[in-house]
């Protein structure tokens, strides 16, 4: 008999998969929260409330929904990956307080986020997010980094100097050294799970402002609209193909003796 009992969370397993689509999620939100904002000149306030709305749709549907439901994960992610870019320019353009402050605020707290979670939950490892508690405190979580990473991002890019391609061969490095403690250290795999998750969403304003940023300014000069319509078309593809399962925890009920 199994000392511990799986039980199921509507969350998805972290697998090689699982970050690929974050990533290629993360620039569809940089391209996505552009268009908006930009192409079609709606501003950043009325973009966000626009990406707000459906976001708390897709959070209340994803915490009441009774199993995993890949579409609708990934659809949650994407609004708040879009969200997170049109927040984040309104705070750090439209409200003056430029990309370190809003990156400084922002780091301030999603690690508040993190510390009230474990304090109410005991956890911040995504293997137990399996009550509607915990759902919510990782949908705050996830919606806040996704806004820290669009400030940070764009600080790299253009307060540090690193300019779109420059920031992400950084993020891109940052993330290859955390794949390297993994695999060859003892460090916290939650504290990795959380710093990676973080900096894919940098990495994929970086790459989706590559892109779509004119060629004076260091990008491609793509059309934002069609760069989101591939990036999204190639998410659904890899959704539909790629094996997406939910990812497991320990029951909290341990036999005696165990």
């Amino acid at each position: 008999m199994d000392t511990l009992r799986a039980a199921i969370s509507k969350v998805p397993a972290v697998t090689a998969g699982f970050w690929l689509i974050k990533i290629l999620a993360t620039t569809l939100g940089e391209t996505g929260g552009d268009t908006l904002s930009m192409t079609y000149d709606l501003g950043y306030l009325v973009s966000s409330a626009i990406f707000v709305v459906p976001l708390l749709v897709l959070i209340a549907l994803q915490i009441r929904a009774r199993a995993f439901n890949p579409w609708l994960y990934w659809a949650t992610i994407l609004a708040s990956t879009m969200a997170g870019t049109t927040i984040a320019d309104f705070a750090d353009r439209s409200l003056g307080i430029g990309y370190l402050g809003g990156m400084t605020i922002l780091l301030a707290l999603v690690l508040l986020s993190l510390l009230i979670w474990r304090l109410a939950m005991g956890t911040i490892g995504v293997e137990s997010v399996v009550s509607p508690k915990a759902e919510l405190f990782y949908w705050v979580t996830i919606t806040l980094s996704q806004t820290l990473g669009t400030a940070l991002g764009d600080w790299a890019a253009d307060d540090a100097g690193l300019g779109y391609l420059g920031g992400a061969l950084v993020f891109g490095g940052a993330l290859v050294l955390l794949v390297a403690l993994y695999r060859f250290t003892a460090v916290s795999r939650v504290t990795l799970f959380w710093a990676a998750f973080i900096l894919t969403r940098p990495l994929g304003a970086t790459v989706g402002d590559f892109l779509d940023k004119p060629l004076a300014k260091g990008g491609l000069d793509l059309s934002r609209p069609a760069a989101t319509l591939v990036l999204g078309l190639t998410i659904v593809v890899l959704v539909a193909l790629l094996p997406q399962q939910a990812g497991s925890h320990p029951s909290r009920e341990t036999p005696a003796g165990a």
